[in-house]
């Protein structure tokens, strides 16, 4: 005998309405804007997203979590919106879309958040408008569609090049690599591009490492899969790319190089490429230089080294095409101070720039690369200011200390 009651119920037990997902993390400054996004996703049926307070601490926790689609940041106690956001900007990964709430009405916010790849919401906003954008913003997404500034996203570029061999231009790039992985919690994919020479390897702590072998002909088939490939993950947030190739010219490899970097730029927040002066190709052959973000051009205090930063200076201003490019001088001792044959003075005056970082001569600095140890976190001399370099680069404010004198608390103004 038919059972109505037994065949409802089992109908009723069959019955599963999956919850809307949208992946989503909230940065918060204030109350009102951290429940209006909660009511917003609760009212539309959608799961309810992370919530932590707008913090470096807590934005550097939660944004490595593979399943974050999209991250809200708000702005709205901030003085300027744009420099905030950019300000964070390197803590957030490429891979999720990011819309940031402010309330500061003007049209060059909006175009420097769409340059820097983030979306934009004007506060106050309702709980529909807010859900709404969302689900815009996840569409585009789910669509691949080119639409939108979140594809604008992709690493910042750094260069790092020596005006000569030996002027530890691959222990600046790695120390840099290290810092900005492990002390400030941003992934880094470090380029070299010695193919045939070099140390990056050994300035990085890495053993057993072997440079990737590339062919002729690959590029044709170049992929996003085989350029992940041809990567080295060091650890989560550090990666190598070195490729090397027995049938290919340096040039060749440059080309072969620059072409996985376009693959790799949108899954790092930064790009660090270590170009010392031993390099077998010329810097009109990189493209990398072209667009790169900032140049950091390294320098010893000798009168050979300042006439080729001269050169290249001019080189790399005339090579590059962004209009914001950043051009670094770091003045290394890699003697004694009495061996050089030049001042900081000097230098300054004959490159007509001042000196963004000067790290001094160490003579230990060997014994703790050979033991895997990073100079940043000794106490050496070098450790200042190779974190204050990774300060600039992040575009930080650094603080000058002064000394003040013996006499500072006893010396009276006079009347």
């Amino acid at each position: 005998m038919f059972d109505l009651v037994d065949s409802l119920k089992k109908n009723k037990a069959d019955v599963h309405i999956e919850q809307e997902k949208i992946g989503t993390v909230v940065f918060y400054q204030t109350n009102e804007c951290r429940e209006l996004v909660l009511e917003a996703y609760r009212f539309e049926g959608v799961a309810p997203p992370s919530i932590a307070k707008n913090t470096e601490e807590e934005i550097t926790e939660h944004v490595r979590n593979a399943d974050i689609e999209i991250v809200i940041v708000e702005l709205n106690k901030s003085s300027s919106v744009s420099s905030d956001a950019e300000r964070i900007s390197h803590l957030l990964p490429n891979h999720a879309s990011v819309i940031v709430i402010g309330s500061e009405d003007a049209i060059s916010t909006i175009r420097n958040l769409k340059g820097m790849g983030f979306y934009y919401l004007f506060w106050p906003i309702t709980k529909q408008e807010l859900i709404d954008f969302v689900r815009s913003v996840n569409d585009n997404r789910k669509r691949n569609s080119n639409r939108g500034p979140g594809q604008n996203r992709r690493a910042k570029c750094i260069s790092f090049i020596g005006t000569k061999g030996g002027v530890g231009t691959t222990l600046i790039c790695a120390e840099m690599a290290y810092q900005l992985t492990s002390h400030k919690k941003t992934s880094c994919l470090v380029v070299d591009q010695n193919y045939f020479t070099g140390d990056l390897d050994i300035m990085m702590g890495i053993r057993e490492y072997e440079r990737r072998k590339v062919k002729q002909g690959e590029l044709a088939s170049l992929d996003d899969a085989f350029a992940q490939s041809l990567m080295f993950h060091h650890n989560s947030l550090l990666s190598v790319l070195s490729l090397t190739g027995d049938d290919l010219d340096s040039a060749s490899l440059l080309d072969y190089s620059n072409s996985v970097i376009d693959f790799l730029a949108q899954d790092v927040n930064f790009v660090l490429e270590d170009c010392s002066a031993s390099v077998g190709f010329s810097l009109e052959s990189d493209r990398f230089i072209a667009q790169c973000d900032t140049v950091v051009l390294i320098i010893e205090p000798t009168v050979s080294s300042v006439r080729d930063a001269a050169r290249l200076k001019d080189k790399i201003l005339r090579l590059n095409t962004s209009e914001s490019l950043r051009l670094l001088l770091v003045l290394n001792h890699t003697v004694p101070k009495k061996a050089a044959t030049v001042t900081k003075v000097d230098t300054e005056a004959f490159l007509k720039q001042k000196i963004d970082v000067e790290i001094p001569y160490c003579e230990q600095i060997s014994a703790f690369i050979l033991d895997d140890k990073r100079i940043a976190k000794t106490t050496l001399k070098a450790a200042k200011p190779l974190k204050q370099l990774t300060s600039i680069l992040l575009g930080e404010e650094t603080k000058k200390t002064t000394r003040k004198s013996l006499f500072h608390f006893s010396l009276g103004k006079k009347e």
